[in-house]
């Protein structure tokens, strides 16, 4: 059976968690495998609501074992608060399972991520300040701390003490901050030891007898295609890899066992944080668009920047993810507008370009060119067949289909998880 990757096609936000929800029923694992608490799922069940930050979406779904990959970070405090959240609300969460080697995020680098962001000023990356990037940097330097050092208190606090060597002289000396306590990180992580060690597991072992048993697996990236670290707009990006390269790695399943990959576009563009933004959209324009899609941050609620889509970076996240199918979300807020315009190329220093350019200082440049689409009136929420679409909406997602080379699976024209229009089956 398959092992699927579903990553975003743009800079995060583009409804990740409804596509894994929408095929639920079909699956038998979802997997997060990179990232941290740094993204954000909102999949509304039934009319409620519910707000995922570290959680794999799948844990929404009854028969679905949800599985924290070796590529996450982990703040313990963040997954035990989720955890309480969802179960105060009757949600079972009990199937839960954590890879041994994920790596934890220690207070002291939440405090260098927020100082350090301070310390940039203007040329602050926008993170979320919740010290995945400093943890990252660790799991690279070598010197960072997995789930499975909690389980062997010598080695943590040796660990500990290791990296508070260097880390306490940033801190004290360079941002006048105080130095972190080797024994109080050490006891607060141990804190979390007794609970989550039934948890954990060797999950790479576990998805491969599960794929070799006929299951499906779904993997689900945090963040997208362009804030991945390798193929994202640099330095404006996350500390992993979202794209569906970052699934091997982050999930211990092997590239040639990986039989499509979903990649999620919202129906407009949205991002949060710095950085270039070539079909931005300001003042009124840019409200507008952000109040009719809901656009502020699930983790951090900060209004996202909004603008037109971007099909150059459409068919940037096609060619890098190898994508199968598109998922197209947010259909239904571009009612009412008319004409849609859709950027199909960019124009820098009066020349065209087609695909992503090259350089930082290229798209930092890049002006949008755009098309005009006809645009609609009608309601589409109960749209869910392409038929129920009327026919300037077809036509848009004809254009998108053919700009993006890539199909679309499945539109979203509402919030609600019954609100989609189904093309054709995901799992195949």
């Amino acid at each position: 059976m398959p092992a699927i990757v579903l990553v975003g096609a743009q800079w995060g936000d583009e409804g990740k968690g409804k596509a894994t929800d929408l095929i639920g029923g079909q699956v038998d694992y979802v997997v997060k495998f990179n990232g941290g608490n740094n993204a954000g799922h909102t999949v509304v069940i039934d009319g409620e609501t519910y707000a995922l930050h570290l959680l794999p979406s799948g844990i929404l779904t009854p028969s679905v074992t949800p599985v924290i990959g070796n590529g996450v970070v982990i703040d313990l405090a963040v997954l035990f608060e989720e955890l309480d959240g969802l179960e105060a609300r009757g949600v079972d969460t009990s199937k839960l399972v954590v890879s041994a080697n994920a790596h934890l995020i220690p207070s002291y680098n939440r405090t260098l991520d927020k100082v350090t962001e301070r310390f940039l000023g203007k040329r602050r990356i926008g993170t979320t300040g919740r010290g995945i990037g400093p943890t990252y940097a660790d799991k690279m330097s070598r010197v960072g701390l997995r789930v499975q050092d909690l389980f062997d208190e010598k080695i943590l606090r040796q660990k500990v003490e290791g990296a508070l060597e260097q880390k306490n002289q940033l801190l004290v000396k360079v941002y006048n901050r105080r130095a972190a306590d080797v024994d109080e990180v050490t006891d607060e992580l141990l804190g979390y030891a007794d609970r989550l060690r039934p948890m954990v597991t060797d999950t790479a072992l576990l998805l491969d007898q599960a794929l070799t048993d006929g299951k499906v697996v779904i993997m689900e990236a945090g963040q997208a295609t362009l804030l991945d670290v390798d193929h994202g707009t640099y330095p404006f990006v996350t500390s992993s890899n979202a794209t569906a390269g970052g699934a091997s790695t982050g999930s211990g399943i092997p590239p040639t066992r990986i039989d499509g990959v979903i990649a999620v576009l919202k129906a407009y563009t949205t991002r949060v944080g710095e950085g270039p933004f070539p079909t931005e959209l300001f003042g009124d324009d840019g409200d507008r668009l952000r109040k009719a899609g809901g656009e502020f941050g699930t983790t951090t609620g900060r209004p996202r920047r909004c603008g037109w889509l971007d099909t150059v970076i459409g068919r940037y996240a096609t060619r890098i993810n190898g994508t199968t199918d598109l998922v197209v979300t947010k259909l239904d807020v571009l009612t009412g507008y008319d004409p849609v315009p859709v950027c199909v190329a960019y124009e820098i220093d009066g020349v065209r370009h087609d695909e992503m350019p090259m350089t930082q200082t290229e798209f930092h440049h890049a002006v949008p060119v755009f098309e005009y689409f006809e645009g609609w009136d009608d309601d589409i929420s109960g749209a869910r067949t392409l038929a129920d679409l009327p026919p300037a909406a077809r036509r848009y997602l004809e254009a998108v289909e053919d700009l993006c080379k890539a199909p679309i699976s499945a539109v979203g024209v509402g919030p609600g998880r019954e609100q989609i229009v189904a093309v054709r089956d995901l799992v195949r």
